[in-house]
């Protein structure tokens, strides 16, 4: 198995199932996200519908970690007769990203009410590979 693919199999824990439980009611995984790779790209795709990418929303990388920040702000025009379920409010998600990545080759996108951030992913073979050592005879 690559050092990739048991990063990616470790971002799997019981936590996760235990946030999708109660994220309804507790609001902590407020940024739904989605996380794949393409080709030699980790791919992390965020639900923000009904934003404003340029004054809403805020991607930053610091030691290895993607944060993704967001504030959707509710509107006072109300009639009467009016319910929501929308979510209003700061919203923060951070996903650590795999060693080596480097934060000024990370972009963002934002198309139909989802973020793409794209982050190159370093070369695998990159000091991992193995080599020979030479035996000295005594």
């Amino acid at each position: 198995m690559t050092e990739l693919m048991k990063w990616f199999e470790s971002r799997r824990s019981p936590m996760d199932l235990i946030e999708r439980l109660f994220e309804g009611e507790t609001g902590t995984a407020a940024i739904r996200v989605e996380e794949m790779v393409d080709g030699n790209t980790l791919v992390v795709r965020a639900e923000l519908p009904g934003i404003d990418p340029d004054k809403d929303v805020d991607v930053t990388v610091t030691d290895g970690v993607l944060s993704i920040k967001a504030e959707r702000q509710e509107k006072k025009e109300h009639k009467d007769s009016y319910r929501s379920e929308f979510r209003y409010g700061s919203f923060v998600r951070r996903l650590p990203l795999p060693s080596g990545v480097q934060q000024g080759d990370v972009t963002a996108s934002y198309k139909d009410g989802v973020l793409e951030v794209r982050a190159p992913l370093p070369d695998q073979g990159q000091g991992s590979a193995a080599s020979k050592i030479p035996i000295s005879r005594g």
